[in-house]
């Protein structure tokens, strides 16, 4: 991407801890902070309908039981996803990627879809993760950005909708981790902020990526990646940070 197009602060699952994770609720929330980009956690239900959901297991965060990749979109839609983050919740449904598509498209805001498949399907949601978000962001201006932890369901989207931009998100720099965020045609490597000092920046530029950083909700740790020159900052802080902090 010659031009990098994404805003620097980005939302994390919405509105990082103020509303229920991964909801409608919650992106509402984070553009009333003034936010113009979100993350979102996207898998597969039982019947292949792209959801969203950052755990394998339903428990958590809605009153559901078991992997939510057992059960058909029908019994998931059913769920309430809102009332564990309190009554004023209550009843929030679980949102599919579709719908997100219709919110971020409707207002012009991007957004980050990190591919979180459930254990053993990596390259079926990388591909349906793919195909879907080619098809709703078709002639939009801001495509989404697609990212992974797992390269074989990035390789799956890359396979599926070599167009849409890619990022590897890393957690530790493992032996090959720039080597593979290249050989993915990734745009940009998303990694604990801790993980990045003067060094890594400078490699991972020097290498034509985007270096993006999740998830800091520390207003001094946010200083240190934009004095450092990075290139974005995923966060749940929407209410201290991003909108409102001092532009880099």
């Amino acid at each position: 991407m010659k031009n990098w197009p994404y805003p620097f602060w980005i939302a994390h699952r919405g509105a990082g801890k103020l509303a229920p994770e991964n909801t409608l609720a919650a992106f509402r929330l984070g553009a009333e902070h003034g936010f113009k980009m979100f993350e979102c956690d996207a898998k597969l239900s039982a019947d292949g309908v792209v959801f969203l959901l950052h755990d394998a297991t339903l428990e958590r965060t809605t009153n559901g039981q078991g992997m939510g990749a057992d059960l058909p979109w029908a019994r998931l839609s059913q769920l309430d996803a809102g009332s564990w983050h309190g009554q004023a919740y209550a009843s929030e449904p679980l949102a599919t990627l579709e719908g997100l598509s219709r919110f971020c498209l409707a207002n012009g805001h991007g957004l980050n879809i990190e591919i979180k498949p459930t254990p053993g399907t990596d390259s079926a949601t990388g591909e349906a993760v793919a195909r879907l978000a080619e098809r709703l962001w078709q002639g939009a201006g801001l495509p989404p950005l697609l990212t992974s932890f797992k390269p074989q369901a990035l390789a799956a989207a890359q396979a599926t909708a070599p167009n849409l931009p890619r990022g590897l998100l890393v957690d530790t720099l493992w032996t090959g981790w720039l080597e593979m965020a290249q050989e993915l045609g990734c745009v940009a490597v998303v990694a604990n902020h801790v993980l990045w000092d003067a060094h890594v920046v400078t490699r991972v530029h020097e290498a034509g990526l985007k270096c993006l950083s999740y998830t800091v909700n520390d207003p001094l740790r946010a200083k240190r990646l934009i004095d450092l020159g990075t290139d974005g900052i995923i966060t749940d802080a929407v209410d201290v940070l991003g909108a409102h902090a001092v532009a880099p």
